[in-house]
């Protein structure tokens, strides 16, 4: 971590809990944000700050997965640009494909995550914007990769008192809701003495993404009760503050023709008016809540889950259309200068290296990307939260992560990479 907020550098090593209910709390209404989150990969306090700064202020941020350091980067760019903060995601499918499908290893998801993660705090914080390193849905039969993550955080906080990830979700919700509670208690208790925030969800996410398919679910199973998220606070606030929920509203994965999902994000509202009223609190929205299934959803439904209490926003399916759309432009303005080595309208001994050079399609691919990210950033409110200044942004010297980390080792490669 680094940058113009002091921040709370974590929950490692004694670094003092913020308490949101507490009755001392001081609101974080108009608070500048700059000056209390730093910028870089946050954890802890920190990410507990952004959010409740979101939630307060009446914003959300984008979460968007991405397979490579290319689409990190990209998002990154549009963070910066935006002067945004952003959440950067990593899906199970998405570890194994950063770890490289040739790579035949058990634990490749682990390692692929390990190594995204690895390069955002290489690079995040010279970006000038604060960024949350989280992992998208784990579901039970998922939970190794969980663990190796997990594996991963306790080397990481070990040896410099924060987490590698700052965020973890487990997506229980096609087990018994006392079953996915259960779980999701047990692991928030490793996770809370590091400082890691824990997503969960109950109620399932309809559609089909990264091997997850939920197409022919119950539709009734689409929307959350009230009274099924109640149950989930009772049980991980005695834990801790540090936990969000992604209650369903009739989210569905992917971009559908218009009027074939039914979203009711007024509902999000109903859950945030039942914990008050049991908690007898103060506190008009009490939850941290999170929307899956983002991507195709309109401005009035996103404006409405944001109001009622969304902090976090999924994007995937809108960004990886984004990527390819780029380099399908690309192809198609310089299709003639990509049909061999040499030889194209200007000579048959004209060479094209300059068009087939991966740095110049990539580069498409992620200018259209990082362009859809700030679309979202926009329509989510983050957009200008975090003004970036030039003279904030560090220099690489014997603090930056750079030196201090020294990327990753392998001591054991059917176990996984761990960090140096």
């Amino acid at each position: 971590m680094s940058g113009r907020g002091k921040g709370g550098k974590g929950l490692g090593k004694g670094g003092a809990k913020r308490h949101r209910r507490h009755p001392n709390h001081r609101s974080l209404k108009r608070v500048d944000i700059t000056e209390i989150v730093p910028t870089g990969v946050i954890t802890g306090d920190d990410v507990f700050t952004l959010l409740e700064h979101a939630l307060e202020n009446g914003y959300a941020i984008p979460a968007v997965n991405c397979t490579s350091s290319s689409s990190a980067n990209a998002c990154l760019e549009a963070a910066a640009k935006n002067n945004s903060p952003l959440i950067i995601q990593v899906s199970n499918g998405g570890g194994v494909f950063l770890a490289g499908k040739g790579l035949k290893n058990k634990n490749a998801s682990a390692i692929g995550s390990i190594a995204l993660a690895v390069h955002v705090r290489s690079v995040a914080r010279f970006y000038g914007i604060p960024v949350i390193l989280h992992s998208d849905h784990c579901a039970k039969k998922l939970l190794p990769w969980f663990d190796g993550m997990l594996e991963a955080d306790r080397e990481h906080f070990d040896r410099f008192g924060e987490p590698l990830f700052s965020s973890h979700m487990l997506d229980l919700s096609e087990e018994p809701d006392e079953e996915n509670i259960a779980i999701c208690a047990e692991y928030f208790k490793k996770m809370e003495p590091m400082g890691i925030w824990l997503e969960m969800e109950i109620g399932i996410t309809g559609g089909e993404e990264d091997g997850v398919n939920n197409e022919d679910i119950d539709p009734a199973k689409l929307y959350t009760t009230p009274e099924q998220v109640y149950a989930v606070y009772e049980t991980l606030s005695k834990i801790g503050d540090m936990f969000s929920i992604a209650a369903a509203f009739g989210n569905v994965h992917g971009v559908y023709k218009p009027g074939n999902v039914s979203l009711s994000p007024e509902k999000l509202l109903d859950h945030q008016a039942y914990t008050k009223k049991q908690l007898d609190s103060p506190l008009e929205r009490p939850l941290f809540l999170v929307m899956h299934g983002g991507s195709g959803s309109t401005d009035d439904e996103i404006n409405t889950a944001v109001r009622n209490g969304v902090v976090k926003m999924n994007i995937d399916t809108d960004t990886q259309w984004a990527y390819w759309d780029g380099l399908r432009v690309f192809e198609s303005e310089n299709r003639a200068y990509l049909q061999g080595q040499i030889g194209n309208p200007d000579g048959a001994e004209k060479p094209n290296k300059k068009y087939y050079d991966p740095r110049n399609w990539v580069r498409k691919a992620e200018v259209s990307m990082s362009t859809r990210v700030g679309v979202s950033m926009e329509k989510l409110g983050s957009k200008g939260r975090y003004p970036v200044s030039d003279d904030d942004v560090p220099l690489i010297g014997s603090s930056s992560p750079i030196t201090k980390m020294g990327g990753a080792r392998c001591e054991n490669p059917q176990k996984g990479c761990v960090m140096n």
